[in-house]
């Protein structure tokens, strides 16, 4: 007669915050600033509650106003996508010391920049590795010599690795002065729209890039288990959700489509292994834009993903401790 396997014990959920960042400034269109609260519409808070998780909403942040310029020196709107990344990278920072988990709702992606920054030197205090899973169409590794747009918004990964204006690179103030992170510590998933000279420097920084055709050749299964492979119990991962990484037809609410993404049950695989691991420990969910969306669906659908990268699942399944 088989004994039935014991479920172990799990670990009690840290309250996670919700950190509203409803800007534009780094994207090259309007209303990704209208995010965090399409994703409030879409219950984002009652889905996590949900899953017996504790939730505060913290509000939106108040930072300046898109100005809609042509870019100088190769950025547009530096010193707007400064000021709300050092808004962000505070209030993320505060979360981490109350022992909560932040969730960023974004606004554009070059907000990845303060929230990752914010982490990274937590990290960096508290004797944590960092894995940084970043979900998106694009690698976002541009540079100002490099971008075709002038848009932050394609940078934030680059910046994070210390290529960039000073006010980014150097935003977590790392011990050592060093920048937030290294390629080592980042892996892409998702990705298929890269310009020329950002290939380039991608293949040169030595970034961990599953595109689709990666996950076309090998499955989605194959690609997260690299991509999570070598945590431990020291381990923060961060995952930053850019909801572009989803296929366009399940997803149109985002600025900047790319067709041949990730499908719903490949998206639902990748955050359910995400959910396995037991390592999520701060989220960007960045680039929802509810000008472009229809009826609020792109919302709903990344609130269902969210909802799977805390636990949700098609079975009962046993969660690591």
């Amino acid at each position: 007669m088989t004994t039935p396997a014991q479920t172990p014990p799990q670990r009690t959920p840290s309250p996670c915050s919700l950190i509203g960042a409803p800007t534009d400034s780094g994207a090259g269109a309007r209303g990704a600033s209208m995010g965090p609260e399409a994703l409030r519409v879409a219950g984002l808070q009652g889905a996590l509650e949900s899953h017996g998780l504790q939730v505060f909403d913290r509000g939106n942040l108040s930072g300046p106003a898109n100005p809609w310029q042509p870019p100088v020196d190769g950025y547009r709107h530096l010193a707007e996508v400064v000021l709300w990344n050092r808004l962000v990278y505070d209030a993320v920072y505060a979360e981490l010391q109350r022992g909560h988990m932040p969730i960023l709702l974004g606004g554009d992606h070059s907000l990845g920049l303060g929230s990752i920054s914010a982490v990274a030197r937590y990290c960096a205090e508290s004797g944590k590795k960092l894995r940084v899973l970043w979900l998106d169409a694009h690698a976002d590794f541009n540079t100002s010599e490099l971008t075709p747009s002038g848009n932050v918004h394609g940078m934030p990964v680059a910046c994070l690795c210390g290529f960039g204006p000073v006010e980014l690179t150097q935003l977590a103030e790392m011990p050592g002065g060093g920048p937030a992170l290294h390629p080592s510590q980042i892996r892409q998933i998702g990705i298929r729209s890269v310009d020329a000279g950002e290939k380039r420097f991608v293949h040169e920084q030595g970034l961990e890039v599953f595109d689709m055709r990666a996950i076309d050749e090998v499955g989605m299964r194959q690609v997260m288990e690299r991509a999570l492979a070598g945590m431990d119990p020291d381990t923060h991962l961060h995952v930053s959700f850019d909801v572009d990484f989803l296929d366009p037809d399940i997803a149109p609410g985002v600025g900047t489509t790319v067709p041949g993404g990730p499908t719903y049950r490949e998206a639902q695989l990748c955050m359910e292994m995400i959910a396995d691991s037991g390592r999520l420990a701060s989220l960007d969910i960045v680039e929802l834009n509810p000008a472009l969306d229809v009826r609020n669906r792109t919302a709903v659908l990344a609130v269902d993903l969210v909802e799977s990268l805390f636990g949700k699942s098609t079975l009962m399944r046993t969660r690591p401790v």
